[in-house]
């Protein structure tokens, strides 16, 4: 082996001494930081536990230092706008911005108080950041994005199911990043020879009604929206009155009884998000901290769901899983 770049082993350093610089500053004693929480839908718990986790150990503590303005919708998009501009009036100190409805509302409602945006699918393809290393404006943030998500959860469907020819993927076409979803998707199924068929649903009272109204579907690929996760106890029972198997974006439908899911740790998205509060509450500008991706990603598995499907699991398939739930 030759010898380790200069460049590599000045990363490796700056990675290894960012805790102990982000331990060491604290926030301003006596000053209480108001941020703004915009949202579509009620997050799941572990969600926003992780992100008070991810503050708390920064040194921000609600009713000390620390004071939330919260604004959710009941899971549509209407409202964002109205609640985006409220946060804006209110003058908070930051906008933490939940997926890209979220973001999208924050940055048409103010130019100078900073976002930080986390769980969001393509900012640079929806036009939320020109590039990902220099965001440049008053938003930053945590992506949720690779090329081959949406690839990767259509092999894993094939693995799963090798006579896989016809997925349907339920998509929330009002949502900002659905065309991008469903493009990447279509894409990747043509490469492994199978089929996508789009079916749109507004709401969750067309869970069922359009997963009955399917014919001739192998399985089912759910795009990634709050929508959906918000609602993702309702999803998970329509799902199952279909006796179709599903993927998911994200480990808690499968905590809900969903079947397979792949991608990022989205709690461990939400607790990174902290670092950006924490940095520009300290003087940085958003514009100048990079947006970040995940690195790793997740495969959860419900083998109790497999089990009602008549599926069994292959053991290379679950040898691979991060989490299984019996």
């Amino acid at each position: 082996m030759g010898p380790i770049p200069v460049a590599l082993l000045a990363l490796v350093t700056m990675l290894l001494a960012g805790p102990a610089r982000e331990a060491a500053a604290q926030p301003s004693p006596g000053k209480v930081y108001r941020v703004g929480l915009l949202s579509q839908g009620q997050p799941p718990r572990a969600y926003m536990e992780a992100l008070q986790n991810g503050l708390k150990e920064r040194g921000y503590v609600e009713g000390r230092n620390l004071a939330w303005e919260r604004r959710s919708t009941d899971g549509s998009l209407d409202q964002l706008a109205q609640f985006a501009e409220e946060l804006v009036r209110l003058q908070v100190d930051v906008i933490l911005a939940r997926a890209s409805s979220g973001a999208v509302a924050a940055k048409k409602a103010t130019t100078s108080i900073p976002i930080v945006f986390f769980a969001v699918y393509a900012p640079v393809e929806i036009g939320l950041v020109p590039n990902l290393a220099h965001p440049g404006g008053n938003i930053t943030g945590v992506a949720v994005n690779a090329s081959d998500m949406a690839g990767k959860r259509v092999q894993l469907l094939k693995e799963l199911i090798p006579t896989l020819k016809r997925v349907a993927m339920l998509s929330h076409p009002a949502h900002p990043t659905s065309a991008v979803q469903v493009e990447g998707a279509e894409a990747a199924a043509r490469t492994v020879g199978v089929q996508i068929e789009v079916i749109p649903v507004r709401g969750p009272d067309e869970f069922a009604p359009a997963l009955k109204a399917l014919r001739g579907v192998d399985a089912v690929l759910n795009a990634d929206t709050p929508l959906f996760v918000t609602s993702r106890a309702r999803l998970v029972a329509a799902m199952a009155g279909s006796r179709l198997p599903a993927i998911y974006p994200a480990r808690a439908y499968v905590e809900a009884g969903g079947l397979m899911s792949y991608g990022p740790d989205v709690p461990a998205l939400w607790k990174r998000s902290a670092l950006y509060v924490d940095k520009i509450l300290k003087g940085a500008r958003p514009g100048d901290l990079p947006v970040e991706q995940p690195a790793t990603f997740e495969l959860a598995i419900n083998k109790k769901t497999a089990r009602a499907l008549g599926l069994t699991i292959p053991p290379a398939l679950a040898l691979r899983a991060d989490q299984i739930v019996e």
